[in-house]
């Protein structure tokens, strides 16, 4: 039986990788197609070239970052998470300390990988073709508190959740769903005021034209002004964004600094536009209702397959383990969590829709194109992805679906 189970987990993680691997290859291919009619003038020939060879270079990159991140995977289930099971054992005799070391190696051990290739990304690439803007003292800052919030936060819910289960066996899950959605609300609820801080400076929108613009397309959406903020996003990034998080009372809608440098009054109203469309629209709500309910129904299968000695037993370890099978759970549930990963962003991709739908009856549409033409065009986006990419990976429409959208 162990046999069988490590043959699905390697056939399901080869097979994931083999498919993320041909559809950037099919998604890079379609680079060299022209733009799609009407959005020609997105590049200049000058910035055209620099888009070519911005997404060559970036294409390469996360290819080989894919790639050694499958090898260690490979080498993990072929013997390395036994290794680390035997390691924590004798380190420690308690199941909570066991599970939580064991979880922390694997976690460190995939960060040590993948950290060449970031500080790849961000000092080399992103530096090359003008978007980073973040030094190596912010770089190591950022990591060593990321470091920190998960040690704290992701360290605390785990150990809650291998408390309850070694209370409650197998039916710890129904009382794990309870715990992990206050934890989600309370995130959703408080990440905007708790964890930004942590790496950037908000600020409220200050008197001025923008704010009488903006005054105004509250009193029209009924969406109140003080909760709209500036982020100093240009302190790692020239790149430009807005977000919005929280409901009720807690509610935010943050724009970037880069966004307000590099846009005016009417595009910059029309993108907030856009972010109270989200808002009216119950997307966030309704986001975290699915993922509450997605939760429960992990946290179900789970613990069906926990105390399974087979799940052990195909890792090659000496014996069962909450953490052990988190790793097999996590790796079989593979094809489903793609499938659902595909719904979620089919929504996502339709919510944005809704949201451009609301800023053009609330704002100037023909501005909000504008701003989504000027995104592009910083950020070198692509406009021809290939449809296959965009089903499994694209949280947003492209800009073409949006802009006919709109028109």
């Amino acid at each position: 039986m162990d046999n069988v189970i490590l043959k699905l987990i390697l056939a399901f993680v080869t097979g994931g990788f083999l498919l993320g691997q041909v559809m950037s290859y099919l998604n890079h291919r379609r680079r060299k197609l022209p733009a799609p009619p009407g959005l020609e003038d997105v590049f200049d020939k000058e910035k055209y070239l620099k888009y070519r060879n911005y997404k060559r270079d970036a294409f390469r990159s996360d290819m080989l970052e894919h790639w050694a991140a499958f090898i260690l995977m490979m080498a993990l289930l072929l013997g390395g998470f036994a290794l680390i099971d035997e390691l924590v054992i004798k380190i420690s005799g308690n199941k909570l300390l066991q599970s939580l070391l064991f979880l922390g190696i694997a976690g460190l051990i995939s960060d040590l990988i993948a950290t060449p290739f970031n500080v790849y990304d961000t000092f080399v690439l992103e530096q090359k073709y003008g978007f980073n803007t973040t030094t190596p003292r912010i770089w190591i800052s950022d990591k060593l508190k990321s470091y920190l919030i998960a040690a704290v936060a992701g360290g605390g819910i785990m150990a809650l959740l291998i408390l309850l289960y070694n209370w409650l066996g197998s039916s710890f899950w129904w009382l794990a769903w309870i715990a992990v959605t206050l934890v989600s609300v309370f995130f959703t609820l408080f990440y905007s005021t708790l964890i930004v801080p942590l790496f950037n400076k908000q600020t409220p929108l200050p008197d001025g034209p923008l704010r009488d613009k903006l005054n105004e397309l509250a009193r029209e959406t009924g969406f109140a002004v003080q909760d709209i903020f500036i982020i100093d996003g240009s302190k790692r990034s020239n790149r430009a964004n807005a977000y919005f998080s929280g409901f009720g009372s807690k509610r935010r809608i943050v724009l970037y600094d880069t966004l307000i440098k590099t846009m005016n009054v009417d595009s910059i109203a029309a993108v907030l536009a856009h972010e109270i469309g989200h808002y009216r629209e119950k997307h966030v709500v309704y986001g975290l209702v699915r993922s509450v309910l997605q939760t429960g129904f992990i946290l179900f299968l789970f613990s069906r397959i926990v105390n399974s000695s087979a799940v052990y037993e195909a890792l090659g370890a000496s014996g069962p383990g909450f953490h052990l099978g988190l790793v097999v759970f996590v790796l079989l549930y593979s094809p489903v969590s793609l499938v659902l990963s595909v719904i979620g962003n089919y929504i996502s991709r339709k919510n944005e829709f809704e949201a451009d739908a609301f800023a053009a009856r609330y704002s100037d549409g023909k501005a909000l194109a504008r701003a989504l033409r000027k995104l592009a065009s910083d950020n070198l986006s692509d406009l021809t992805p290939h449809p296959l990419y965009v089903w499994f990976e694209y949280s947003h429409p492209p800009l073409a679906d949006r802009l006919a959208r709109l028109e």
